[in-house]
């Protein structure tokens, strides 16, 4: 059996919640990674450098930015040697009513979940073509599958669904190059995001009966990040939610 070898992995969001278990779940095991966030601090916080020094480099800054792209893909470059993985993970996620949405939620929103998902995507596999390997993992959404009255979410459906069929796309036009493009689509999952007395209304919004955890989504990217044969797949964790009325 051949011995695995520890890769580098870029983690966008890397700060909290999903993508902050997700740096934790490749750290673990031995990969090497790249962790963003818009703040130095809030990378520092999460104490991944003290507990994994030799593996572990945080690079600031805002995602949406096509420098920030460049300097993460540059840094873990020099750093390490080079790309294997890229998790796309930042994101935000704002529901309310269609007509209550506000310029400035729709302008962050795009930022971060469209260019915050496209530059540093370019930049990854630009260097990973030559290379003739790599893995692009995109966080998507659930309900950008299958829609829910219950919570209204027209802005980040409208990305996120995009970002599902940009998987596809994408997973066709970089398979000549060994490269592999999948998208994880979490259900509602336990987080800061949602806090305790909001739960016994959110278990109500899947037909498992209970949301997710955190560690659901780590075991699907570590899964996608390491599959040799699969690619184009946008897999839902999400307790059934996207398979339709229940």
């Amino acid at each position: 059996m051949n011995q695995r070898l520890p890769r580098t992995v870029v983690v966008t969001g890397a700060s909290s919640g999903i993508g902050l278990a997700i740096a934790q779940g490749f750290l673990r095991r031995g990969d090497k990674v790249v962790g963003n966030a818009r703040t130095l601090e809030r990378l520092q916080a999460t104490g991944l450098a003290q507990d994994f020094p030799d593996h572990f480099l945080a690079v600031a800054g805002d995602i949406a930015d096509p420098a920030t792209a460049k300097r993460i893909v540059a840094e873990a470059v020099a750093r390490f040697g080079h790309v294997d993985v890229l998790v796309n993970n930042a994101g935000i996620f704002n529901a309310k009513a269609f007509a209550e949405y506000t310029a400035a939620e729709v302008d962050a929103l795009v930022a971060t979940n469209l260019k915050g998902f496209f530059y540093v995507s370019q930049e990854a596999v630009r260097h990973m073509t030559p290379r003739k390997q790599g893995h692009l993992v995109n966080i998507t959404a659930s309900i950008a599958l299958q829609p829910n009255a219950s919570v209204p979410a027209l802005l980040p459906i409208l990305v996120k669904g995009g970002l599902n069929d940009a998987t596809r796309a994408l997973a066709l036009e970089l398979a000549p190059h060994n490269i592999q493009v999948n998208a994880v689509a979490p259900g509602i999952i336990d987080t800061p995001l949602y806090t305790p007395d909001m739960h016994a209304f959110l278990n109500t919004l899947q037909p498992a009966g209970r949301i997710g955890a955190a560690a659901d989504i780590v075991d699907a990217v570590l899964y996608l990040s390491d599959a040799s044969f699969t690619t184009g797949v946008v897999l839902p964790v999400d307790g059934g939610m996207s398979t339709g009325k229940w």
